[in-house]
């Protein structure tokens, strides 16, 4: 009896050795150098809220949550049956004013026959009455004949003008109407990921109104908050790293993209140096677009993980945090 308690003693402190050793390897791979800093945060990407213009009704969504999209592709139809038929009159309107430009071009053309004609009776009556073969009286009539011409001439001009105004506002309407229409066919703005579908077809939306929800995937980030002490010798461009609790193994290159010029977490009093320490500033930590491209199928918003920081120009990673990525098939 005794040998067995001997032999479960040794085995005992055995293991108690073995996992003492292996909480102080832990505990040395989690100690971090000076000059990086490290915080907790989750994946988050940039969202892109794809809305209505004009008010109406939701006529078609041609996508759907977790989508896929490439940027220009159609997300979803506004009604235009009623921007259509204004489309249709405003086209006509413009059909006429240019009908009437027509018209007042050839007028002008007659006019300015007349006119000339008017003119050359003018002159032919002056020399007359010189030479003493008419009468002024013939003379006054064809210089009244030349005036009323020349001034029908210039109305003719002033009604061209006009008509050519009012095919310039008619095409102006028809441009803003096919500008409302061509605005009713909601577009990505960008490449990414539906998240939410926030209308269906039938649904009548405000200006404004939101039906879909874009996930951009090239501009995904990590918000992490540092203290004073550290986030002083933080710049935007500093390189860091991102660790994700779901894929551990692997070691994502990242760079500081902001640096909050405010405290985000601040004592109501700070007065002593302890409490000027517990202010905390926010950080976000941006991965390379060219690198999520390259996964951006498996690129997934809201997991957790880790974020480190080098504090410094001369700072180096150490082994651990040296960059490991799936092939970009996996």
């Amino acid at each position: 009896m005794t040998r067995y308690r001997v032999i479960l003693t040794v085995a005992i402190l055995v293991l108690g050795a073995a996992g003492g050793g292996y909480y102080w390897w832990h505990q040395q791979q989690n100690q971090l150098p000076a000059d990086i800093a490290s915080g907790n945060g989750r994946i988050e990407a940039e969202e892109v809220h794809v809305a209505a213009k004009y008010a109406g009704r939701v006529a078609e969504v041609t996508v759907e949550e977790g989508d896929t999209v490439a940027a220009g592709q159609v997300l979803a139809r506004m009604d235009t049956a009623e921007l259509d038929a204004s489309l249709a009159r405003a086209k006509a309107l413009v059909a006429q004013a240019q009908q009437d430009v027509a018209e007042a071009r050839a007028q002008i053309a007659k006019q300015e026959s007349e006119l000339k004609f008017a003119d050359q009776e003018l002159g032919r009556a002056k020399f007359l009455v010189q030479k003493g073969h008419v009468s002024r009286e013939r003379l006054d009539r064809r210089q009244s004949e030349y005036d009323t011409a020349k001034a029908v001439h210039t109305a003719a001009i002033a009604r061209l003008v006009s008509t050519q105004r009012a095919v310039e506002s008619a095409e102006a309407e028809a441009k803003r109407i096919q500008t409302q229409i061509d605005d009713s066919v909601l577009k990505a703005p960008r490449a990414g990921r539906i998240q939410y579908r926030l209308a269906e077809p039938g649904e009548v939306l405000p200006g404004g109104g939101k039906v879909v929800t874009l996930l951009d995937l090239t501009d995904v980030y990590m918000t992490i908050f540092l203290p004073t002490a550290q986030v002083g010798r933080v710049l935007v461009g500093s390189d860091a790293r991102i660790i994700l609790d779901a894929i551990s193994q692997y070691v994502i290159p990242a760079q500081v993209s902001f640096v909050a010029a405010e405290a985000q977490f601040t004592p109501r009093a700070v007065e002593t140096r302890s409490e000027r320490e517990k202010l905390m500033f926010r950080i976000k930590v941006k991965i390379d677009p060219a690198l999520l491209r390259q996964h951006m199928q498996k690129v997934k918003t809201g997991v957790p993980g880790e974020a480190y920081v080098l504090l410094g120009p001369d700072a180096t990673w150490p082994d651990s945090l040296q960059v490991k990525l799936p092939p970009p098939g996996q």
